[in-house]
């Protein structure tokens, strides 16, 4: 099924990668103590700013800050909308 939303200028749509379930050792953490993550795939891509192509495409996953963009959910899922600018890596 595909998304029916365009981002539009510089901003993409990044669908965040699961919290970690379990530490290193081995022990479980329950909701209330998971890091939020900050890796992600990016699912939508606008077309950029007039004198700026965007760099990254749908299929990418990325590294962001961890308070960057805003949280939207679409068709019960949750995702984040962000400019390109709020991205820090291609992995």
């Amino acid at each position: 099924m595909a998304l029916k939303v365009q981002p539009i200028a510089d901003r993409v749509l990044v669908e965040p990668s699961a919290a970690e379930e379990k530490t290193a050792g081995g022990l479980y953490i329950p909701d209330t103590a998971k890091e939020k993550p900050q890796r992600g795939t990016i699912v939508a891509v606008g077309a950029g700013k007039k004198d700026e192509p965007m760099t990254v495409k749908a299929g990418d996953t990325v590294l962001y800050g961890k308070y960057a963009g805003t949280e939207v959910s679409i068709d019960g899922k949750d995702y984040l909308i962000m400019r390109e600018s709020d991205l820090f890596a291609i992995i």
